[in-house]
């Protein structure tokens, strides 16, 4: 990646915002299709790269040490982050007290909203396991994906030295290989596709998606994204001996591809190669923590699930006390872990988890058309925050490789 792509990429920006300004439908259909056709494309390469780089990975470790140690250090700091996420949405709760909906707009809503669809935990668990290879590639099943690529490459790892392990090993390098020539095809042409999101957001915005009744509401997510992205998260860096400012440069191009993708598995084939080449993580660990922190790793959708559950609940005339609060924080980050990493994922589990308690959903619709803008947020965070485990799972486990065996 060339220095100044950066600067592309934000005068992209500025041109598609000035486009949506002008409010043109016809224009405004085409920076639509065009934005729906790179979201098209970072999908499909992005299911490929998670099953590559998992499998490449685990056949090079196999059940080494390093391999335990690179997957519980990912998680400890994964679970650390998204439940500080999650308690900084909580105190901001707290803080700013949204007060409730008008009534008769929360009626309205809730008798409109009756014939949602729900799923139950039972449901996501099962939808976990594979029941044939063909399927989870075709759903987009991340969590399934990850159970068969841990069993294909650890199966790999534990062939003898032969000839058909060189024969598989070499083949899905020369895949990862074809694949990473078409990412960078992709990236090259994507300040078109950054003209089209901006464009495309800015239509949204200036036509009145803000609601004002929901601008408290509003005001805590926001606040408590931006706090873990900008404070809570390089506090976590500092404390590995990471510079922050450098890595956000490094990752720069990866959390600006979120924030319009609104998909960190679609922004995934960026986020390795920005950590590989412009921060210098060992190809080992990034293809390794990446794809697992893309399904695991939500800071800003444990977020939003703790806020707009008590949001909900508190507009249906639930009691919110203190024991609430707590079990729905620890109920957010276990929610959150798992999530799909694509758009909508976190509004989607939000609704189920609503339904379940027997809450009116009805209120959801209300929040669904300011959504654009918070996914656009949380997902740059989420990607934000997989870019920090991913530096702090390299940082030490170079760190004890230096010191050498039995430190």
């Amino acid at each position: 990646m060339k220095k100044y792509q950066i600067y592309i990429w934000l005068g992209a920006l500025a041109v598609g915002v000035g486009i949506g300004m002008l409010h043109i439908e016809g224009v405004n259909t085409a920076m639509n299709l065009i934005a729906t056709v790179f979201t098209r494309l970072f999908r499909l390469l992005a299911v490929p790269t998670i099953v590559l780089a998992v499998i490449t990975t685990l056949s090079s470790l196999g059940g080494s040490k390093e391999m335990g140690r690179m997957f519980r250090t990912a998680l400890t700091y994964t679970l650390l982050t998204t439940f500080a996420a999650a308690l900084v949405g909580l105190l901001y709760y707290i803080v700013v007290s949204p007060g409730n909906l008008p009534a008769g707009l929360v009626a309205a809503e809730n008798s409109s909203g009756n014939d949602q669809t729900t799923f139950t935990y039972t449901d996501h668990l099962l939808s976990v396991v594979p029941d044939n290879v063909v399927k989870p590639l075709l759903d987009g099943n991340v969590l399934a994906l990850l159970l068969i690529c841990f069993a294909v490459g650890i199966a790999i790892s534990r062939m003898p030295d032969s000839r058909p392990k060189e024969v598989v090993v070499n083949l899905l390098n020369g895949l990862q290989e074809l694949l990473f020539i078409l990412i960078r095809w992709l990236i090259a042409v994507l300040p078109i596709g950054i003209v089209a999101f901006a464009a495309q957001l800015t239509a949204e915005v200036s036509g009145g998606v803000m609601l004002d009744s929901l601008g408290k509401y509003v005001l805590v997510i926001l606040a408590g994204n931006c706090t873990q992205f900008i404070v809570v998260l390089p506090l976590f860096l500092l404390f590995k001996g990471l510079n922050p400012v450098k890595t956000l440069r490094g990752m720069s191009q990866a959390v600006l591809m979120a924030l319009f993708t609104k998909s960190s598995a679609a922004t995934l084939p960026v986020t390795m190669q920005n950590a590989e080449q412009r921060l210098g993580v060992n190809p080992k660990v990034s293809r390794f923590v990446l794809p697992i922190c893309t399904t695991v790793n939500m800071n800003g959708c444990a977020a939003f699930i703790l806020v707009t559950s008590l949001y909900v609940m508190q507009n249906n005339g639930m009691p919110i006390t203190w024991v609430t609060m707590v079990s729905w924080l620890f109920i957010s980050v276990l929610s959150a872990v798992g999530n799909a990493g694509v758009p909508m994922g976190c509004y989607f589990l939000t609704l189920s988890l609503m339904s379940g308690i027997g809450a009116n959903v009805g209120i959801m619709g209300i929040i669904l058309p300011i959504y654009t803008i918070i996914d656009m947020v949380e997902t740059a965070e989420n990607v934000w925050s997989d870019s920090c485990v991913c530096a702090i799972t390299d940082r030490i486990l170079k760190v004890k490789a230096s010191a050498g065996p039995g430190q």
